[in-house]
């Protein structure tokens, strides 16, 4: 057995023994746990000497990836009555047919190259379908109206809210996954492996697929393949409501009774073992069971010694060998599926509750099938990247508690660029799995009053964050144009784009101009931050440098040069001829000036002779510097506006 964290019964029993506010308390949780010492473990697990250097991608990767999040029901809602708790007729919802070849167009040209459909599998909704064959969902046990995209209710078909004709509702996903394609954009969706909703009811089956649980021993807590843990003999009962809280808002509704029939009740999605689970927890959904005792042993076999150096074949090997618990071959077959529909790639959802094990096998799985498919997780716990990308076969994992914790705190005033460097070095083998952001579902929108109150402000962390590394880069839909996420409505409270209730995204609708879809109503001030976000994505997806190596010089000007601030950060990216200087000013109303110093190891590096040359910023190309080496040291004189990043060829 590696020398690693016992990951399941950590993680299980972590969750279990705590009670947790919501999905994003427990985000919340696990990074102010960790925070206090990432400078330490920064600095204790890196691989790599102390140097600022990183490893080449591999060869596969021709350009860095930028993934597009998009919430796939708000998308293309036109209606802006944007009333709390309202309707579907009410507020509107965006369908798969408004991701027109117009739309698809412009978002790639924005720089990306994949699109995260959030919220594509059928989940829990409170619009009545039962004219298409779908049973009802109870208000009692679904966050907001339109329901949480983190409660599947049936994973072999598509939320048909999403749907012009739901009757047809998986043809038109499929008639999506085309258009995407034709306009050279790879596919994303969510699989949420550690809950299902609470009514999971599979309609529409594959021949031979048994849904969650049908086969379940519901007279024993536990059971390797049960789906499921229980409380034999006791009834679920839904959580006491707080803060005034009612489902719908209170409106009447003829299931919202404080009732939901289920008997025996299981264990609820965060690990909680009460039959009345709290109202923080995750009441809606339901613990998926991978074969892991309530006393978190273990029953499955451990991956052998010196698998976190072998490639997915051997993994897949290992597995085919093995008997695995009953969830495993679910999820698995799930995930076939939508690889045989045409999803390029998934996006796994609160990965680090579900043991490494499953991972190797599954994602081993995945790649025999589509060795390109991407293979994206949300692990919060710095010390169990390396498990969940080399012995998980991860390909990438959220860079959330270390470079956007931090890169949040400096937008906000509270923080340093002095903290940047430990981050990197100590991420340097890893550096290029390790995906980064500054919105998603998940995080407050940064012009929302609650981080930055002003978008513009996030442009130097935006810079920085898109070409530190060689890792994929993610917007959130909005982003681009100043979404603040002010609205309430209903469950979802303002700060975040609600992901519960039906809601025009006011911003963003702008933008799609009643599905013009070509920005005919932005301010002048959004079109120049959606220009902005387009210039830095395809510069990001052109410059070969890049692909290559980081090295920092921050450090060394922070010591020797004379109005170099911790406001400010620059760094240096290169391979072969290709050579990147950035330089990033976080101050919103100071600016910096300063002369610039090349350290003769980095010149030396970079095959600098002595001379004179003039560099030109290529995001804008009105700024040009003068670089001046003498000795094998560069001097480069430096005056940055407020929020103003350069990125300087070096020829």
């Amino acid at each position: 057995m590696p020398a690693r964290t016992p990951t399941a019964k950590l993680t299980l029993n972590l969750y279990i023994a705590c009670w947790m506010d919501s999905r994003n308390m427990i985000k919340f949780l696990l990074s102010t746990m960790i925070i206090s010492s990432l400078l330490v473990a920064c600095q204790n697990t890196t691989s790599t000497e102390s140097t600022g250097q990183s490893p080449q991608p591999p060869e596969m990767e021709k350009q860095k990836m930028v993934i597009y999040q998009v919430f796939t029901r708000l998308f293309g809602n036109t209606k802006s009555n944007n009333k709390p708790w309202g309707t579907l007729e009410e507020n509107g919802v965006g369908k798969f047919h408004h991701f027109t070849e117009k739309a698809l167009q412009e978002i790639k040209d924005l720089g990306i190259t994949h699109i995260w459909f959030t919220g594509v599998p059928h989940h829990a909704v409170i619009t009545d379908y039962s004219d298409y064959g779908i049973s009802a969902d109870d208000p009692d046990v679904v966050k907001g109206r339109a329901g949480s995209p983190y409660a599947v209710k049936d994973y072999y078909n598509v939320n048909p809210d999403l749907a012009e004709d739901p009757a047809r509702r998986l043809q038109e996903f499929q008639e999506l996954i085309k258009r995407t394609h034709a306009q050279g954009l790879k596919v994303m969706i969510d699989i949420v492996p550690n809950h299902v909703a609470r009514g999971y009811e599979g309609k529409t089956n594959p021949p031979g697929v048994q849904d969650f649980g049908a086969q379940d021993d519901t007279n024993v807590i536990y059971h390797r393949d049960n789906n499921f843990y229980y409380n034999p003999h006791e009834n679920f009962k839904v959580p006491n409501a707080l803060d005034g809280y009612l489902p719908l808002g209170g409106e009447p509704h003829p299931m919202s009774d404080g009732y939901y029939r289920e008997i025996p009740a299981k264990w609820t999605g965060n690990g909680s073992r009460l039959s009345q689970p709290h109202f923080h927890d995750w009441y809606e959904t339901v613990k998926i069971n991978y074969g892991i005792q309530p006393n978190g042993t273990e029953d499955f076999v451990s991956l052998p010694d010196g698998f976190h150096q072998q490639g997915y074949e051997r993994h897949l090997e290992f597995w085919n060998t093995q008997e695995v618990p009953d969830s495993w071959k679910k999820f698995k077959d799930i995930t076939q599926y939508w690889l045989q529909l045409g999803v390029d790639g998934f996006r796994f959802d609160m990965a680090e509750l579900v043991p490494v094990e499953f991972w190797s096998y599954l994602n081993s799985q995945i790649k025999s099938q589509n060795d390109q498919a991407l293979l994206l997780a949300e692990v919060y716990n710095p010390k169990l990247y390396r498990d969940y990308i080399q012995l998980g076969k991860m390909d990438y994992l959220y860079d959330k508690v270390e470079l956007y914790d931090t890169l949040k705190h400096i937008i906000q005033g509270n923080g340093s660029t002095d903290n940047i460097p430990p981050i990197l070095e100590g991420l340097a083998d890893i550096e290029h799995h390790m995906l980064h952001f500054l919105e998603n579902h998940d995080e407050q929108r940064i012009a929302s009053p609650q981080f930055a109150g002003n978008a513009q402000h996030a442009k130097p962390a935006m810079v920085l964050s898109a070409t530190i590394s060689t890792s994929p880069t993610m917007i959130y839909f909005g982003q681009e144009v100043g979404e603040p996420g002010a609205e309430d409505a209903g469950f979802g409270k303002p700060s975040r784009t609600s992901i519960f209730d039906y809601i025009g995204v006011p911003h963003h609708q702008r933008w799609v101009n009643n599905l013009e879809f070509d920005g005919g109503q932005l301010s002048s001030e959004e079109k120049e931050l959606r220009d902005f976000y387009r210039r830095l994505l395809n510069f990001t997806l052109n410059n070969t440098a890049l692909l290559g190596e980081y090295r920092e010089v921050h450090s060394y000007n922070r010591e020797q040069t004379k109005g170099y601030s911790d406001q400010v950060y620059a760094y240096l990216r290169f391979k072969g001829e290709e050579k990147l200087l950035v330089i990033c000013n976080f101050s919103p109303s100071q600016s910096q000036q300063f002369d610039l110093l090349l350290p003769p190891d980095i010149v030396a590096t970079l095959n600098i002779q002595d001379g004179k040359t003039f560099i030109t910023d290529q995001l804008y190309g009105e700024r040009n510097l003068e670089l001046n080496v003498v000795d094998n040291l560069g001097k480069i004189p430096v005056r940055l506006l407020p929020l103003e990043s350069l990125l300087l060829i070096i020829n």
